[in-house]
């Protein structure tokens, strides 16, 4: 099974997903909502490998098959926006020592944050997350 990596980004309240170039040509889409855009996703990829077939291009056989699995990689605005429907940023701010107005620019794509404070966000929401999973 061939992974297609799928970056996901968040901009002026959209998620926007482009496919890597597993995929020849190019694949972008956006949607409001996060599990939207995955389906999204899925069916232009769908619709891209039937616009290959019917132009005559060499299509891989794995893509006709499709036997392939998405892999989805979100960028700090696009996480911090996704994870809100869970926790607040407050939480997210007390539990990864960054600043609620900081956090917040980086969820409105207001600036970016270097690779270390992204790890820093992601271990604080997974750090969320296995406090949650202790709760009987």
């Amino acid at each position: 099974m061939i992974t297609i990596e799928v970056n996901i980004g968040w901009n002026h309240k959209n998620y926007c997903a482009s496919v890597d170039n597993q995929i020849p040509g190019a694949i972008v889409v956006t949607e409001k909502d996060f599990d939207k855009i995955k389906t999204a996703v899925a069916e232009s990829v769908l619709f891209h490998i039937e616009g290959m077939i019917a132009d005559g291009e060499t299509v891989p056989k794995w893509l006709i098959d499709g036997d392939y699995q998405f892999k989805w990689h979100l960028n700090t605005s696009a996480l911090l926006q996704r994870c809100e429907q869970y926790t607040s940023m407050a939480a997210i701010a007390r539990v990864t020592g960054i600043n609620k107005h900081l956090l917040s620019h980086y969820a409105n794509n207001l600036k970016t944050p270097s690779k270390k404070q992204h790890d820093r966000i992601v271990e604080g929401i997974h750090k969320i997350g296995r406090e949650l999973l202790l709760v009987e």
